[in-house]
């Protein structure tokens, strides 16, 4: 899923990376699934985001193998819920990364508009992106909770990936 042009068979391991998680639609699709919300009308109404635009990112994760889809009654027909896949899943530092280099160097426009990077196992926060700087053990989706003021009071524990368990 190109931004600009394809740099799928870039030399550069960033470049690479970049034609997948490099739009921000992308990674706010992925940390949606990661808090559990991976249904189209619950995503679009989160993220306030044009059908075409959603339906565009979700097709392109799902492509890319970062997200897979799984069915779902919805009392009426069956519809598609959007799952991490451990491909997905392996990206949660990438999320980590952002949340904890924009809490430290952006200025959030309320007291409600933090997210924090919670070591589920010990309670802690952390400053790391893929180790908990509490207690040193290495962060998953299975041990790590976001909490964001805007959505819970208390930390949300975050999805894992398709068959391995997944958190709500």
């Amino acid at each position: 899923m190109p931004l600009r042009s394809d740099w799928s068979q870039r030399t550069c391991s960033i470049a690479r990376g970049l034609d997948i998680l490099g739009d921000p639609w992308s990674i706010l699709v992925l940390r949606e699934v990661f808090f559990g919300n991976g249904r189209f009308d619950a995503m679009k109404a989160r993220l306030e985001v044009a059908d075409s635009v959603l339906t565009k990112r979700l097709a392109g994760l799902v492509e890319s193998g970062l997200l897979a889809k799984k069915a779902y009654d919805d009392g009426g027909r069956t519809r598609q819920e959007y799952v991490l896949t451990p491909m997905g899943e392996d990206a949660l530092p990438v999320l980590n990364a952002v949340t904890i280099w924009s809490e430290k160097h952006l200025r959030a426009p309320s007291d409600q508009a933090h997210l924090s990077v919670i070591h589920t196992s010990c309670g802690k926060p952390t400053s790391s992106a893929d180790t908990c700087t509490e207690c040193g053990e290495r962060l998953t989706a299975a041990n790590t909770s976001w909490h964001s003021r805007s959505r819970s009071e208390q930390p949300i524990r975050l999805s894992t990936a398709a068959g391995k368990g997944a958190a709500t």
